[in-house]
């Protein structure tokens, strides 16, 4: 495995494989990495001649400058790991080569970015989209590989790719969970055990959520339900609880088997803002 910190210590690596028609899968991370990560870089093995994790924790997409300060960074943890699973590069660049000056364009993707996170984390996903566009000129690859835990992510990076034409494919790898159902996020370090415990009311909201959708109770009512047990939770607060179409995040107040949908949840647990989703149609 070869770590490169520079676009220019990787060009020439990248046309030598591109003389052998190699094909090359990215998995953009910003480090941390948890066997989530681990499940991209091994479906990137799977479908690509060798696999490129980049590991950058990028500051534009903070709209909280305590939550940057706060985000783990564990690069030599890190570097063990993707070792261990076989990776050929790790792009691991500091922030003066993605931004040797101040970005000035502004991405705008219309009602995908002003609705769940977008609301809740204005500038997020411009953030986002600057990044990845800078991933994908720099690395060139042929497939890049993310989890639908951020669900909203990656329909923004699918609105990018389509409309920027970027010749890449993108593939979409479940949410990796906890024995508990937990989802798996870098964020999880961040919390103590009691946290830790009560972290688990998402999945179990929708879980629940779910369940009770196929069982016939109307959204409105389980909805409800899930906003009442959050505000009788010190250690929580909700930020939203929605049921949504997948691919516009459109809101939908009724759910419907002949519908494509997924539901939506932000919370914070102590100081800790964590995300899950849950597909119920798809």
């Amino acid at each position: 495995m070869k770590l490169i910190r520079t676009g220019a210590e990787w060009n020439p690596l990248w046309l030598n494989h591109l003389q052998k028609n190699h094909q090359i899968g990215l998995v953009p991370t910003m480090g941390a990495l948890h066997e989530g990560h681990l499940q991209l870089v091994r479906k990137s093995k799977q479908r690509s001649d060798l696999t490129v994790v980049s590991i950058f924790v990028n500051p534009t997409q903070f709209n909280n400058s305590e939550d940057f300060a706060k985000y783990p960074v564990t690069l030599e943890d890190d570097l063990e790991k993707l070792s261990s699973e076989g990776v050929d590069y790790v792009f691991a660049p500091e922030v003066r080569e993605i931004y040797p000056t101040p970005t000035k364009l502004r991405f705008d993707f219309g009602d995908l970015e002003r609705v769940l996170e977008g609301k809740f984390r204005p500038g997020h996903f411009n953030g986002v989209g600057v990044v990845v566009s800078k991933l994908f000129h720099i690395i060139k690859p042929h497939r890049a590989f993310f989890g639908q835990k951020d669900l909203q992510q990656v329909g923004i990076i699918r609105r990018l790719v389509s409309d920027l034409s970027f010749d890449l494919e993108l593939e979409i790898v479940p949410t990796h969970r906890e024995p508990n159902g937990l989802a798996m996020s870098s964020r999880n370090v961040r919390l103590n055990p009691v946290e830790r415990e009560k972290a688990l009311m998402l999945f179990k909201s929708l879980e629940s959520a779910k369940s009770g959708l196929f069982q016939g109770k109307p959204w409105t009512e389980i909805q409800k339900q899930v906003v009442a047990d959050f505000e009788v939770e010190p250690l929580a607060k909700l930020e939203y609880f929605d049921l949504v179409n997948p691919e516009t995040f459109e809101a939908h107040s009724e759910f419907s088997k002949n519908r494509k949908s997924s539901i939506c949840i932000a919370a914070y647990i102590g100081d800790v803002r964590l995300i899950d989703n849950m597909p119920l149609v798809s």
